[in-house]
């Protein structure tokens, strides 16, 4: 595998919820020179500065000022994605049945369901506490899990099987004695939470090229946006990075695509580098591309039927350009152009993808920050298998292709 490859599987085996993976990205921002900004304190920003601010913990906008104005210049970024879907901890989680102590979950996000069964799984993500800190959690040790039940007991699962997720999708902990789950995290009195499940199982390699991981959607995009940003010499024109939370489950959160803070970032960018215009954002904005990047479907060995044979994306095969002609992805003409001539200026292939007439489109974030900021949007991403799996496949190899595919958009 290629050293890319293993940074990626280092990358997501530290990020096992949103806010482990923008704590990550923020980590690996810093010790290339970027610094923490904060949205309650007054921005003053030079060309050449490099800074992030993260909101609520799971969405983080990072960017390099340019040499020129915003206006006369614009901005290009690169957006991403923190959350996969997964399984919520809920708020009275402490269930006991039949001399078994459970856990109470809600799922969250369109998961394939039955790849979560029969795994160790762990406990992730934020805590807040009775004197208003909130801490990052991991359990360590005590793994949970969703056992199946033997087929002696519902023959009927050979024609198909059904999970109903209040009833069959509730994790055990272990038998009615084991502590509560806040006090095996150690935080009996937490007073808040935002707790996921994640594969307890690493990161791997399988075969010679390919990377077996959880959350590789989109988890994937924000460590080859991350090392674009890092990677990419600094311009005239302003380069960004967000990663927002809630993708999977719509993005209507004051830190997802539909809320407001990329365009909060890049009004006070506008601001706090001197031109205070009112017009002068909106013709940053008309000036600025967006690369949306969330992980694209490869075509399946097994289903090729599923997909349209004339795009028929491979593993390996490089970034993928995504298309659909009623707006689920928002390339166009124009950006599609552009990402393809800035990827053919480094030698990297690109391959398409469309999917059937006959089927219904998933979509991303990049139709949302293009709806409402106005900017001109191509959506993007590396081939893939098992999407929404708890455990799902991708090409080494196509990593350092996105991340150099990036790096040009950004220089």
């Amino acid at each position: 595998m290629s050293s890319l490859g293993d940074d990626l599987r280092d990358f997501i085996d530290a990020s096992p919820s949103p806010f482990h993976a923008v704590t990550e990205m923020a980590r690996r921002l810093g010790e290339g020179g970027f610094t923490e900004l904060d949205e309650t304190d007054r921005w003053r920003l030079r060309p050449g500065g490099q800074h992030y601010v993260i909101r609520d913990g799971g969405s983080i906008v990072a960017f390099r000022v340019g040499s020129s104005p915003l206006a006369d210049t614009g901005i290009v970024a690169v957006g991403t994605h923190t959350d996969s879907p997964t399984f919520k901890v809920r708020p009275h989680h402490d269930l006991t049945r039949v001399g078994y102590k459970l856990v109470g979950v809600e799922p969250y996000g369109g998961m394939l369901a039955h790849t979560w069964v029969d795994r160790e799984l762990t406990v992730a993500g934020r805590l807040t506490h009775p004197d208003g800190t909130t801490t990052l959690t991991k359990l360590v040790g005590t793994t949970l899990r969703i056992p199946s039940l033997a087929i002696h007991l519902d023959r009927s699962v050979r024609d198909g099987l059904t999970l109903d997720p209040q009833r069959h999708l509730v994790p055990v902990a272990g038998l009615a004695d084991e502590p509560d789950l806040l006090e095996q995290l150690g935080a009996p009195d937490a007073l808040g939470w935002d707790l996921v499940l994640a594969d307890t199982q690493p990161a791997a390699t399988t075969g010679t090229d390919w990377v077996a991981a959880p959350r590789l959607d989109n988890l994937a995009s924000c460590h080859a946006a991350t090392h674009a940003l890092l990677s990419a010499p600094a311009a005239t024109h302003t380069q960004v990075l967000v990663a927002n939370d809630h993708e999977e489950v719509g993005s209507n959160s004051a830190e997802g695509a539909s809320g407001s803070f990329l365009e909060d970032v890049l009004r006070r960018l506008t601001a706090a580098t001197g031109d205070t215009d009112p017009q002068a954002y909106l013709q940053a904005i008309a000036r600025s591309r967006l690369v949306s990047a969330d992980m694209a479907h490869a075509v399946h060995p097994n289903y090729a039927d599923r997909h349209e044979p004339s795009h028929t994306p491979l593993l390996g095969g490089g970034p993928v350009v995504k298309h659909n002609a009623n707006q689920r992805y928002a390339t166009d003409a124009r950006t599609e152009a552009w990402f393809v001539g800035r990827a053919a200026d480094v030698g990297v292939p690109v391959q398409h993808f469309v999917t059937r007439a006959d089927l219904p489109c998933g979509s991303t974030i990049g139709p949302l920050t293009a709806t409402r900021i106005g900017i001109a949007t191509v959506d993007v991403g590396n081939p893939m298998l098992a999407m929404h799996s708890c455990r799902e496949l991708a090409a080494a190899s196509d990593v350092p292709l996105m991340i150099k595919a990036m790096t040009a958009c950004l220089s």
